[in-house]
């Protein structure tokens, strides 16, 4: 079983996410490359929300894939291209992780792979057998 971390000694997350996630020995890993607001006709939705959204049913497509789902993820690490998309962005990520949550890192970054896209979600998933 996942074991998620937020110790009392330290100040509690800015958000909906884990200080950390402990993985037992006998795990199996599973890393995400950076997944992006592109549906599978390759549109680009315009707001980030759907792109976000996108980006999750994405994420959540590889996990099953895989035979894993949300409550198996470890870790995010979110791009976003405008520090405004902070919260449309994290409600769509509430609505898709599991309680408790993964551990979490989001950076504004200057631009990603195409003008039009707003965020790029990797995530890392481990699953006990």
């Amino acid at each position: 079983m996942l074991r998620r971390a937020t110790p009392r000694a330290i100040p509690a997350p800015l958000a909906n996410y884990s200080h950390a996630t402990e993985v037992p020995a006998n795990a199996r890993w599973l890393y995400l490359s950076g997944q992006l607001g592109i549906r599978p006709d390759g549109t680009i939705p315009e707001t980030c929300a759907e792109q976000a959204e996108t980006c999750f049913v994405n994420v959540l497509a590889i996990l099953a894939d895989a035979g894993m789902g949300a409550a198996d993820l470890v870790r995010l690490n979110t791009y976003l291209t405008d520090p405004r998309d902070l919260g449309a962005y994290m409600a769509v990520r509430d609505r898709h992780v599991a309680s408790p949550p993964p551990a979490s890192t989001l950076v504004v970054v200057q631009a990603l792979a195409q003008p039009k896209l707003r965020v790029e979600i990797e995530a890392i998933a481990a699953q006990v057998s």
